[in-house]
């Protein structure tokens, strides 16, 4: 074969095809496509590749989209294209973390890439603790850590300094037991909502003169009890046992309003919500708010995925799992939900219609769990355990022990965990 009849060569970074004439036009079709054309044909080919192979799969997409020729390596320097790619690919909504779009989408892609790698610091985070408060819960936001414990109190911690920086305390009124237990934090920039196990709902901003208030008064007594608290900027959404057909509350969480309340969910779990009141023993169940406006709960045998755009109306689908769930392992992050069984196999679905993304099988004794975009955490036996959600397999576990844990959380950048002794176990996977 000559060499005037070879398919195609590359040559100073533009794709050649055939005789000369075929390069003359392919050289000038590039030159006519329309930048967004190539923009939206860019995020495409990304994100196909991280919805098929993972999200660490886009980078390498987009490398070969941009080798093509000079014409298709310029959109590179376009903000929108980074900003679609955070977007689409990392949930991005807002930039916080760096200075443009490309920044933060280059941030996140290595953040994922040292979580997969086992690249991180361990930190831990000291506070007086003589009453020997067990911790509940535990938040992230971008520079902030905030842990609940069974006396109602609320520590805030700055990442970046790892120094204590507040204590909020809920207002006083006569209390049944332990209602007045953290159930809940809702953490997002300079805001903090949290729940106690009475229905009460508590906020402040944090980097503000403005003292804690309340919320929303709860009625243990008609409602049951909070036993779960979630949320973002948008929604509040409350998880209750105790009281039949009241098992969800859910507020908007810009002007405070309650918009809607009812389910059956927890009905089953009615005597174990008010036992709450005097032992912290045993996770009754789990509410998450995940994207597209819906939240995601469970208990031992049953996840509800719910829509939360319906104008009051309460709508409802139930998926029943007959293994068991281990409620305390139980989470969900953007639109996927990790639900391990009783069994030690976990099944990564996709919230919307509950289809399986991927399964694995889990050491035995798991208790805790939590997830991010594209890794799932869990602990069991003092050991924290890391496995790949997107392709469903073991990764790693962490090298430190830290015995008995109460919460445990992650992000995209941390996972923080406390044990009985009061110590909250920081790891940061974005320390670049």
């Amino acid at each position: 074969m000559s060499t005037s009849s070879s398919s195609s060569s590359t040559q100073g970074g533009e794709l050649e095809a055939g005789p000369s004439s075929s390069r003359s036009r392919m050289r000038s079709s590039n030159d006519v496509w329309p930048e967004p054309f190539l923009e939206a044909l860019a995020v495409h080919v990304a994100v196909d590749a991280s919805r098929t192979i993972g999200r660490l799969a886009a980078a390498q997409a987009l490398f070969n989209i941009f080798q093509v020729c000079s014409t298709w390596r310029a959109i590179s320097r376009s903000d929108l294209l980074w900003q679609n790619l955070a977007r689409s690919i990392w949930n991005v909504g807002e930039l916080v973390l760096r200075a443009s779009w490309r920044e933060e989408y280059v941030y996140r892609h290595r953040t994922a890439a040292a979580f997969r790698s086992r690249r991180y610091e361990h930190a831990t985070l000291q506070f007086v603790n003589d009453d020997g408060l067990i911790c509940r819960r535990l938040a992230l936001s971008d520079h902030h850590l905030a842990a609940g414990f069974s006396d109602g109190a609320v520590r805030l911690f700055h990442i970046p300094s790892r120094l204590h920086l507040s204590t909020f305390y809920p207002q006083y009124r006569d209390r049944l037991g332990r209602s007045s237990a953290v159930s809940g934090i809702i953490l997002f920039h300079s805001r903090l909502v949290f729940a106690t196990l009475d229905g009460d709902i508590h906020m402040a901003a944090f980097n503000a003169v403005s003292p804690l208030r309340r919320a929303h008064l709860g009625d243990v007594v008609k409602d049951g009890v909070l036993v779960d608290f979630a949320g973002c900027h948008r929604w509040w959404v409350g998880l209750y046992a105790g009281v039949p057909g009241r098992a969800f509350r859910i507020w908007n969480g810009e002007t405070e309003e309650l918009v809607s309340f009812g389910g059956r969910l927890t009905d089953p779990e009615a005597v174990m919500g008010w036992r709450m009141l005097t032992e912290l023993t045993g996770i009754i169940g789990r509410i998450r708010v995940v994207s597209g406006d819906m939240a995601v709960a469970c208990t031992r045998d049953r996840v509800v995925v719910l829509h939360l755009l319906n104008q009051g109306v309460l709508e409802e689908r139930e998926e029943e799992f007959q293994r068991g769930i281990v409620v305390g392992a139980f989470d969900a992050y953007n639109d996927l939900a990790l639900v391990p069984d009783a069994q030690g196999e976990a099944t990564v679905r996709r919230v919307g219609g509950m289809e399986e993304v991927c399964r694995f099988t889990m050491r035995e004794g798991v208790s805790f769990g939590c997830m991010n975009g594209g890794y799932g955490v869990t602990w069991g036996g003092g050991v924290i355990r890391v496995w790949d959600i997107e392709r469903g397999q073991y990764l790693y576990s962490f090298r430190e022990r830290i015995g008995e844990c109460n919460a445990l959380i992650a992000d995209g950048r941390f996972v923080a965990a406390c044990c009985d002794d009061a110590t909250i176990h920081l790891w940061d996977f974005g320390a670049q």
